[in-house]
């Protein structure tokens, strides 16, 4: 049955995630960045295109609103959210620079940029990541096994160790659950 191939599929990806000793100190490493930044008066940008956009503008809801409780909002944006500005740039430009346009109005020097890939080879993030680059922002990827062309472009790198496009998505978003929690109880611990 399909169903339970496809749980057992998710499942199998999170189990070796979870032996993965690199991967799980860079995702801590990544929460330890975004928490200096914030601490700093910075913040966090986020960038994907089509499923990895929902999950770039779910993170930074997270952030922005609340995660596990209620607590004052972070500076946490999803960089495609404004449809009349991604219309205008990807028409009189093009679609490869609609990130970079706004990493270069918004981006600030130790600001943190987080683009979410599954190939790692958006055109448009690895754009933002050079004008991040530029800017002396902290660049962050979520790519898939590879890593792609931003593995070599970032400061932190998390590589889900999948080619399967679902569940690299589906591990993108539970590692990004874990770095808001992190966040959330660092900056505004419970009593």
């Amino acid at each position: 049955m399909r169903i339970k191939e496809a749980i057992k599929e998710s499942i199998a990806l999170k189990e070796k995630i979870l032996k993965d000793k690199v991967l799980l100190q860079t995702v801590s490493d990544v929460a330890e960045a975004c928490v200096d930044t914030l601490c700093a008066d910075g913040k966090v940008l986020f960038c994907g295109n089509g499923g990895s956009a929902a999950d770039a503008q779910h993170l930074a809801a997270e952030l922005s609103g609340r995660f596990y409780y209620d607590r004052d909002p972070l500076f946490a944006e999803a960089l495609h959210v404004n449809t009349s500005y991604l219309t205008a740039v990807a028409n009189d430009y093009s679609y490869d620079e609609i990130f970079s346009r706004l990493v270069k109005a918004k981006g600030r020097k130790g600001d943190v940029l987080i683009g979410l890939s599954t190939s790692g080879n958006s055109g448009n993030i690895l754009r933002a990541f050079d004008e991040a680059e530029k800017i002396g922002m902290i660049n962050v990827a979520f790519t898939g096994e590879t890593g792609g062309k931003m593995k070599k472009m970032v400061d932190f790198l998390i590589n889900v160790p999948s080619k399967d496009t679902p569940r690299i998505q589906e591990a993108h978003i539970t590692i990004g659950h874990i770095i808001c929690e992190l966040i959330e109880s660092k900056l505004f611990p419970k009593e």
